[in-house]
C-alpha cells in the first residue's frame, strides 16, 4: 500500500475503535448476549449455554478474553471491536484491489484509494454495524469472516493457484464462530475453487474438512455427546425457525421478510441507503462521459466483480427470505455487509470523483450523511440504538434493585418469559441468587422441561423444585412491552381469581401470587415428582457471592 493509503486506514481503524468503545454496553443486552455470558462459565448447548448451534468458537475465545478482564459482558464486546476492526480493514483492502489499483497509472494517489477510503466509512458510520461493534453478539465477528474470506477468495480466483489452503481455514474457523456461515459462505469458496488446479482443490477440501473436525469433535464432546447435542439443536429448529420456512407458510411470510431486509438494508447504511438510486440516475445522466473512458477489458473486469459479489451475498439473502428471519435479528444481514460497502464506497467514489458540483459543496453533503446516521445510531427508536440501549440497561438495574424487595430468595421463586430483554435469562443472570424457572415449560425431545437457573446456571428440571418457596414473582419485561400486558392476562386466567397480586417498584409492576398455584403454570412438570434443585445448582457461598459481584 503507498503511504496515503496506510494513513487512510489507520484512520478507519481508529475511529472504528475510538466509536464503538466509546457507546460499548455494559450489560449484557440481548438474550443471545445472556446465554452467551453464561457459556463462558460453562459450555452446554442442551440449556442454551449458549442456545444451538453452540457457537463454540466464539464462545472459547470470548473465555480467553475473560480470563484477562473478568467481566463477560465486556470480554465478548472487546471481541465485537476487534471484529469490526477487521471487518473495516478487510474492506478496505478489498476495494482498494477492485476499485483502486484499476485506474489509470497516471491517477493521482489520492483518487486511486478514494473509493477505498469511501467503502470504509460507509462501515464506520453504519447505524447497525456500529451498535453490533458495541455488544456481546456474534454478529460483528462473522461480518470479520465474511469480509475476509471475501477477500481470500478473490486473491484465490485472481492468483488461479495460491490462498487456496488459508482460504480453507479461514470459512472452517468461521464456521466454528457462526455454523451457519459453512451454508452462507461456502458457496463462494466452492466457486473460487473452480480457479485453481484438481489438486489445489483436493488440498483445499481437505484442509476445509480438517479445520471443522479440529473444533467440531471437541464441540460434541463439551456438549455431553452427539445425541445431547443433535437434540437440542433439532429441538430449537422444531420450537422456532422451521415454523416459518418457504416449506409451511404461505408467500406472505417471505415477502414481509423481503420487507424486512429492506428495512434492515436501511439500518445498515443509514442515510447512504439511497447511494445505489442515487448513482444510477447520476450515472444515467452521465452516460457518455463515463463510458467514453472506460476500456472493454474494464468492463469485463467490472462483470467478474459483479458476478463474484453475486455468488458471495445470494445464498445469505435466499436463506433469510425463504427460511427464517426476525427483525430483532438484523445482525444477520451483516454477513454481507462488506460487498455492499465496497460497491456504495465505488459509486460515492465516482460522484465525488467526476460531478461537476464544487468540491466544497460535496463535502458539505457528506458530513450531513454522516451526522444524520450518527443521530440515528444514538436515537433511532429500533432496539439497535444507543439510546434503546442505556434505557435497557437503567430498567435492568430499576429491576435488579426492585424484584429483591418482593422477597428473599429463600422465598422467593422467579418466573420469566422467553423475551429478548428482561426475560428468564436476564433475571437469572442478573439475580443469582434466586431460582428462576422459564414459562411456559417446553416439549423436548427428552420429553416436557422447565428452563432452571440459579447461581449462574442453568439446568433442566422434569419436575417442579420441592424447595419451601412462598410466593412466585413474575419478572417484568421492558416498560411499553406489550408482549407483558399477554404474559399476565395468560397467567390471570390460570391462577384462581385474587390470587395474582400487584406491587409497584420503582415504575414498574411486579405481579405475585402464592407458591401453590405453581402447578397451574406447569401442568405437566406437576405431574411428576418433584425435583430437588440443591444438588443441580450446588457452589459455595463464596463462588455464589463472586459471582453475584460479576453480574453488578
Amino acid at each position: 500500500m503507498s503511504t496515503r493509503s496506510r494513513i487512510e486506514i489507520s484512520f478507519l481503524t481508529v475511529a472504528v475503535f475510538i466509536s464503538r468503545f466509546v457507546f460499548r454496553s455494559h450489560d449484557l443486552y440481548d438474550i443471545d448476549s445472556v446465554n452467551f455470558g453464561l457459556a463462558i462459565r460453562r459450555f452446554d448447548p442442551r440449556t442454551y449455554q449458549p442456545h444451538p448451534p453452540g457457537y463454540f468458537l466464539y464462545v472459547y475465545i470470548g473465555r480467553l478474553i475473560n480470563y484477562l478482564v473478568h467481566d463477560a459482558n465486556f470480554a465478548l464486546v472487546l471481541l465485537s471491536i476487534a471484529a469490526s476492526i477487521g471487518v473495516v480493514i478487510m474492506i478496505y483492502l478489498l476495494a482498494l484491489e477492485w476499485f483502486g489499483n484499476s485506474r489509470s497509472a497516471d491517477s493521482k494517489e489520492g483518487k486511486q484509494s478514494m473509493p477505498a477510503l469511501f467503502s470504509g466509512l460507509m462501515f464506520v458510520f453504519s447505524p447497525l454495524a456500529w451498535f453490533h461493534g458495541t455488544v456481546a453478539l456474534t454478529y460483528s465477528v462473522e461480518a470479520f469472516f465474511s469480509a475476509l474470506l471475501g477477500y481470500m477468495c478473490w486473491r484465490m480466483k485472481r492468483s488461479g493457484s495460491g490462498y487456496t489452503m488459508v482460504t480453507a481455514l479461514v470459512l472452517g474457523l468461521s464456521a466454528g464462530v457462526r455454523p451457519s456461515s459453512l451454508l452462507f459462505l461456502g458457496p463462494l469458496f466452492f466457486y473460487s475453487l473452480l480457479s485453481v488446479s484438481p489438486k489445489r482443490r483436493v488440498l483445499g477440501l481437505a484442509a476445509l474438512g480438517i479445520t471443522l473436525l479440529a473444533w467440531f469433535i471437541p464441540m460434541i464432546l463439551a456438549s455431553g455427546g452427539w445425541e445431547a447435542y443433535f437434540g437440542a439443536l433439532i429441538s430449537l429448529w422444531r420450537l422456532v425457525p422451521s415454523k416459518g420456512t418457504v416449506f409451511n407458510s404461505s408467500p406472505a411470510t417471505s415477502i414481509a421478510r423481503a420487507a424486512t431486509i429492506i428495512l434492515i438494508y436501511g439500518l445498515c447504511f443509514g442515510v447512504a441507503a439511497i447511494a445505489p438510486i442515487c448513482a444510477r440516475l447520476w450515472t444515467l445522466a452521465n452516460r457518455k462521459t463515463i463510458f467514453s473512458s472506460l476500456k472493454n477489458n474494464e468492463d469485463k473486469a467490472l462483470s467478474r466483480k459483479k458476478i463474484f459479489t453475486a455468488v458471495w451475498i445470494t445464498p445469505a439473502l435466499c436463506f433469510f427470505i425463504f427460511i427464517f428471519l426476525k427483525f430483532v435479528n438484523s445482525g444477520y444481514l451483516l454477513l454481507v455487509m462488506a460487498p455492499l460497502c465496497i460497491w456504495m464506497g465505488h459509486w460515492v467514489a465516482q460522484w465525488y470523483e467526476n460531478s461537476a458540483w464544487h468540491r466544497l459543496s460535496k463535502l458539505v453533503v457528506i458530513e450531513i450523511c454522516v451526522m444524520a446516521n450518527v443521530l440515528i445510531f444514538l436515537a433511532v427508536p429500533f432496539y439497535c440504538s444507543y439510546s434503546s440501549v442505556r434505557h435497557f440497561e437503567n430498567e435492568l438495574g430499576d429491576v435488579s434493585a426492585g424484584l429483591p424487595q418482593i422477597g428473599t430468595p429463600d422465598d422467593t421463586l422467579i418466573i420469566g418469559v422467553d423475551n429478548h430483554f428482561l426475560g428468564f435469562r436476564h433475571a437469572g443472570y442478573y439475580l443469582p441468587g434466586y431460582l428462576t424457572l422459564e414459562y411456559p415449560e417446553v416439549k423436548l425431545i427428552e420429553g416436557t422441561r422447565i428452563f432452571a437457573m440459579q447461581n449462574g446456571d442453568t439446568r433442566l428440571l422434569s419436575g417442579l423444585p420441592s424447595h419451601a418457596y412462598t410466593q412466585f414473582v413474575l419478572c417484568p419485561l421492558p416498560l411499553g412491552d406489550i408482549t407483558y400486558q399477554r404474559y399476565l392476562d395468560t397467567v390471570k386466567k390460570l391462577l384462581p381469581s385474587g390470587d395474582l397480586r400487584s406491587v409497584k417498584i420503582g415504575g414498574h409492576e411486579y405481579a405475585t401470587a402464592p407458591i401453590g398455584d405453581l402447578a397451574k403454570l406447569f401442568p405437566e412438570s406437576s405431574k411428576a415428582a418433584k425435583e430437588s434443585v440443591t444438588g443441580l445448582f450446588h457452589m459455595t457461598n463464596e463462588t455464589v457471592n463472586k459471582r453475584r459481584q460479576e453480574t453488578r
